[in-house]
């Protein structure tokens, strides 16, 4: 990963759509079941440029979850293009998906997806193991405030512990797009903020593009970029000029 931009190159990076990390044009997305069509997306238009935080908001169904994982390369949309950087994501076989999740994404899931007869360095240290350029271990979790429990299993941690081991093991491997798909929404206020705290100190310090989906409005504050979807568009877009710490936050 390159070194993170400073505030002035991302802004001038922004003006400029060519620059993007990630594009999506047009895309759409439909579940077929049985005799139904479920539109999941109806022709999005996304870019997402480096090292910035964007939200994602919208209800339940909205659309966020698939487009997330559209452009995580673990679905593919029906019409429509997605290219990460140059390249091509919806010309990619599983292969080169597989490739693209593994070297340049980082995922973090409502649910921590642990396995409980790992303590929290070996659970991180899975992923190292088949990274490129990872950090280690005990580094990663040091980074989300837990280097004194990196000798501890899943069940002698708390929820909020356990997430901020699994954005520790998605960012050990220093991904270019970090992914969070409603990473508070199993917890309480004060653990989720000490997670969003973990989130923005791996935006910040590592320039690690950000995407984060969530129906908690609050959060929105923290975003470089808030995007609103419903029934499977982007239906509008903000920027917060003044951007807001985790703690100030209250849902």
């Amino acid at each position: 990963m390159a070194s993170p931009a400073t505030l002035q190159d991302r802004e001038r990076s922004r003006s400029h759509p060519e620059n993007a990390v990630f594009r999506a044009r047009s895309v759409s997305k439909v579940y077929h079941m049985g005799d139904v069509d479920v539109h999941a997306l109806r022709s999005v238009n996304l870019d997402l440029f480096e090292g910035e935080l964007v939200v994602i908001l919208g209800a339940s169904g909205s659309g966020k979850s698939t487009l997330l994982n559209i452009l995580g390369g673990l679905d593919v949309p029906t019409s429509g293009s997605v290219w990460f950087e140059e390249h091509d994501l919806t010309e990619a076989d599983d292969a080169s998906l597989t490739r693209f999740r593994r070297e340049h994404v980082g995922f973090v899931f409502q649910f921590y997806n642990l396995i409980p007869s790992l303590t929290a360095r070996e659970n991180v240290a899975l992923v190292t193991e088949i990274a490129e350029r990872p950090m280690a271990p005990d580094e990663a979790l040091c980074m989300v405030g837990l280097g004194e429990r990196v000798h501890h299993f899943p069940a002698q941690m708390s929820g909020g512990e356990q997430q901020r081991v699994a954005i520790a093991r998605a960012i050990a491997k220093r991904p270019d797009v970090l992914l969070c798909d409603e990473p508070t929404g199993a917890l309480d206020y004060q653990t989720g903020v000490l997670v969003l705290e973990a989130i923005e100190r791996v935006n910040l310090e590592l320039g690690t593009t950000t995407a984060l989906i969530t129906h908690n409005v609050p959060i929105a504050r923290m975003a470089d970029r808030v995007l609103h979807m419903s029934s499977g568009r982007i239906v509008s877009e903000d920027r917060n000029g003044v951007k807001a710490r985790p703690r100030e936050l209250t849902w």
